[in-house]
């Protein structure tokens, strides 16, 4: 599968590191989860999920020694204590290893998508389809356990129709009726409830680990936004007589024992607010109502300033890992030496 000299391009590049940093992230927290697992379909899927990221590592660290690229630092041993008690139940696992899958999906059709080199393809098309059936095992457990939250039905329409007025667009003027959702409005709404409760309660948990008041003060603001956001779309529901999701008890413990690195939680709190911002553009673009088009817009500024000030602490405190990029030709210009 390596036998290729071909040089990568920069979007093959971009694609290896961002997947070497996400899995070597997602092995510090399966890691961590598994020894305090009790279902044991639970604590098997998570078993599964943990054994493909640590495949995959290896498989990407090839990929790197033979490309002559420097292998990402990314995250170890040394960003997870595994000695510290438990901090997350089996269903917040469950739940967890089903969103970080539907997020994989769709990290793992973009990296397909920009890469052309036969391995590289062959690569990201396998994690897709290793993700997919990860997606699949998650879901069919929590479904057997009734902790699946589904979507909510709708009536079944008779016959095709046709859209007859531009004011099927329109949601703006407060002094109009809004038009009932659509399906396509509905889901995503119903998806972005359910993805914004998973964050609260890992903000919360990493909050209460964090030794650094500057990181729990920034975790609890993320819960703040993500509960904000989770009653603004729910509101939006139960306005359409949408029942709201069902969520399992996705709880965490009382632990206050440092669990995770600082550097690990604040990529992790990244991670999952681009996650969010992809989301919300997706939803703003298949929403036709313009109203909900611009709940979109709006909140994803929201999550674009609170994305903002977790780099500035990165940065701060050098927990940003660069990504590979070009030289400045200008300032190489400026600086050489001459004779």
């Amino acid at each position: 599968m390596l036998k290729n000299n071909t040089r990568l391009t920069a979007a093959e590049i971009a694609s290896l590191w961002t997947s070497y940093m996400n899995d070597s992230l997602a092995k510090c927290i399966l890691g961590f989860m598994i020894k305090d697992l009790e279902d044991k379909e639970i604590k098997g899927v998570v078993q599964y999920a943990y054994d493909l990221s640590a495949a995959h590592l290896k498989k990407l660290a090839r990929f790197f020694k033979q490309s002559e690229l420097p292998l990402p630092d990314g995250f170890s041993d040394n960003d997870v204590n595994m000695s510290a008690p438990w901090l997350f139940s089996d269903i917040f696992c469950l739940t967890y290893i089903n969103h970080m899958a539907r997020t994989g999906l769709i990290s793992y059709g973009g990296f397909l998508s920009m890469s052309t080199r036969e391995d590289i393809c062959e690569y990201f098309t396998n994690g897709l389809q290793e993700t997919a059936g990860l997606y699949n095992k998650s879901n069919k457990i929590a479904l057997s356990k009734g902790l699946l939250a589904r979507h909510p039905y709708i009536e079944t329409p008779a016959v095709s129709e046709y859209i007859d007025s531009k004011s099927y667009l329109s949601g703006l003027n407060p002094l109009s009726n809004k038009r009932p959702l659509n399906a396509i409005e509905i889901s995503h709404l119903y998806m972005n409830v359910m993805t914004n409760a998973l964050g609260v309660n890992l903000s919360l948990s990493f909050a209460q680990t964090s030794p650094v008041k500057e990181v729990s003060d920034f975790m609890l603001r993320g819960a703040e936004i993500a509960n904000k956001h989770i009653k603004i779309f729910t509101d939006i529901l139960l306005q359409n007589d949408i029942p709201t999701p069902r969520l399992p008890d996705v709880s965490v413990s009382n632990s206050v024992t440092q669990t995770f690195s600082e550097k690990l939680m604040m990529f992790h709190m990244s991670l999952i607010s681009a996650a969010g911002t992809g989301n919300y553009a997706t939803a703003a673009a298949a929403s036709q109502r313009s109203d909900l088009a611009m709940n979109y817009e709006r909140l994803s500024i929201e999550i674009a300033k609170y994305a903002k000030t977790g780099a500035d602490i990165m940065i701060k405190h050098h927990w940003m890992e660069k990504p590979p990029g070009t030289k400045d030709r200008k300032k190489l210009a400026q600086n050489k030496n001459r004779f």
